[in-house]
């Protein structure tokens, strides 16, 4: 009789640890997330881009970003991660020169000046070159001491009529950037 009891003892903890099991149920695997980086955590230049603000300027979505330090010059390039034009590069240089040499040594050839960016400022259009189609470009002498440049190199079927469009917005962008510190 001891030995019934003990089967039956057995028989109903495990039917009782059977029922208290939840049912297990396969699930799917998870898609990987995409996540999206700030241009900023690339450093050098790139601390001072926001690709929603670029966006908001120039139109172009752009999702991938790369720096460089070299010396006293921080650059930054960003393009889409699919494309590798158009691309925006910026470069930031420390600069003790002041406006007189901005005029005589930086101010290129041909370019229209612009006003309320920096202590003084130009843009530009640039024509095709190799497969790049043409390039607009704003520079600029910052109050902190900075000479800073903006480029856009359009894509090879890209006409001069965009590039000088996209000058324009390219000052708007500027005037947002020139406030940023590193």
């Amino acid at each position: 009789m001891h030995a019934r009891t003990g089967l039956a003892a057995v028989a109903v903890l495990l039917t009782a640890g059977c029922a208290a099991e939840a049912p297990r149920v396969a699930m799917p695997a998870a898609e990987p997330a995409t996540v999206e980086m700030a241009a900023a955590s690339s450093g050098g230049a790139c601390r001072l881009l926001d690709f929603s603000v670029i966006a908001k300027h120039t139109g172009g979505k752009f999702d991938v970003a790369a720096a460089v330090d070299k010396g006293d010059t921080h650059a930054c390039v960003v393009r889409a991660e699919r494309a590798l034009l158009p691309e925006l590069t910026l470069t930031v240089t420390d600069t003790s020169i002041d406006t007189s040499g901005f005029t005589m040594d930086v101010l290129p050839r041909g370019a229209k000046k612009v006003t309320k960016l920096g202590k003084i400022a130009y843009r530009q259009t640039l024509p095709k070159a190799g497969r790049a189609g043409p390039a607009a470009e704003v520079g600029w002498l910052a109050t902190e001491g900075r000479l800073v440049t903006l480029r856009w190199t359009g894509p090879h079927g890209g006409t001069a009529a965009q590039a000088e469009k996209m000058a324009a917005r390219l000052v708007a962008l500027a005037q947002a950037l020139d406030t940023r510190k590193f």
